[in-house]
């Protein structure tokens, strides 16, 4: 197999943590296929420096939320800009219009988070742990499970004030 062909293996077995992190930090869909393209581009660009240390997609996570959170510093020096305020999410064939409103609205408030925060919840809805967490984020396991206790008490207060 080539390169190019693992290259691209790998991103479609991983697309998965391309898109969360895209709808997390765009609010249009122009945006978040701007981002997308802008991840899989940084990806191939680090691909030759990734010695497996790590998993694949704690390496994906580090670069994906490291381009996004670059990109959004960017666009906050251009200045304000109106988004829409929907969330575009992929549908499944087991779509449930209850689920996906709370989903919707999870992720409206996530949005209203910082940088950091949205990165660290992100990486805790996907299921990674503290110590994972910690080796994409650089920082200390407890410092990560400390903010994310905050995090969570956060958005449970916004949710409920809503």
């Amino acid at each position: 197999m080539s390169k190019e062909e693992e290259f691209t293996r790998i991103i479609k077995d991983n697309e998965g943590v391309i898109f969360k992190i895209t709808t997390i930090y765009t609010d249009r869909s122009e945006d978040q296929q701007d981002l997308y393209q802008e991840i899989v581009y940084q990806l191939w660009k680090a691909y030759d420096s990734f010695r497996g240390d790590a998993k694949v997609s704690t390496w994906m996570y580090r670069v994906a939320l490291n381009t996004a959170i670059t990109r959004l510093k960017k666009e906050k020096r251009k200045g304000n800009r109106i988004g829409i305020d929907q969330v575009v999410l992929k549908q499944t064939e087991n779509y449930n219009t209850e689920f996906e409103e709370k989903l919707r609205i999870l992720y409206a408030h996530i949005k209203m988070l910082n940088d950091l925060e949205k990165g660290l919840i992100l990486l805790l809805l996907e299921g990674k742990k503290y110590e994972e967490i910690a080796l994409i984020t650089g920082l200390t396991p407890s410092n990560v499970g400390t903010r994310i206790s905050r995090i969570k008490q956060k958005l449970k207060t916004q949710i409920i004030k809503k």
